[in-house]
């Protein structure tokens, strides 16, 4: 799928993307609050990168405030919340301010970022084949490597297994 749409490298990454063990990709990515979050800026520091299709959709609502609710526990292990989407940082800030979100909202509208990770992927829809983000969480260690990877994300009951792998790390 290297280039695919001329979106991603996907050499290199297994059929899921990135897992456990692997070095987390680089990044800079603009966030809904104006500012830029980088991995260099997060260096030192266990973060939870996860990337969801759309701002403002059923299931990626109820997992960015099952995320901001999580975002105390989460503090407490020193841990920071990137939620990425194609959105743009404008749709970011409505989405942020009308489900009153506690977690940093990163705009990808190239895919750079999700290309990196492995989840700008084919998807199907009703025999229709087209490209879209796969929704997928990542837990990276302070030394900057994928604790774990949950790819497929169901979002039921999937960030309370996110806070438990983290009390772990």
């Amino acid at each position: 799928m290297d280039g695919l749409y001329g979106f991603g490298n996907f050499m290199g990454l297994g059929a899921h993307g990135l897992s456990a063990g692997d070095r987390a990709p680089a990044f800079k990515i603009a966030t809904d609050g104006g500012e830029t979050v980088s991995s260099a800026s997060l260096k030192g520091s266990p973060y939870i990168v996860y990337f969801y299709p759309k701002d403002d959709t059923s299931g990626c609502t109820k997992e960015a405030i099952a995320f901001s609710a999580a975002l105390p526990k989460l503090c407490k292990l020193g841990i920071e919340v990137l939620g990425v989407s194609r959105d743009s940082v404008e749709a970011h800030a409505k989405f942020r301010k009308k489900h009153k979100l506690k977690i940093a909202l990163g705009s990808d509208p190239e895919t750079k970022m999700a290309g990196d990770w492995g989840v700008w992927v084919e998807k199907s829809l009703y025999g229709r084949k087209y490209m879209g983000l796969e929704r997928a969480t990542f837990l990276v260690n302070a030394k900057g490597v994928i604790d774990t990877a949950w790819h497929k994300v169901k979002v039921h009951g999937h960030v309370e297994a996110v806070l438990e792998a983290a009390k772990i790390l």
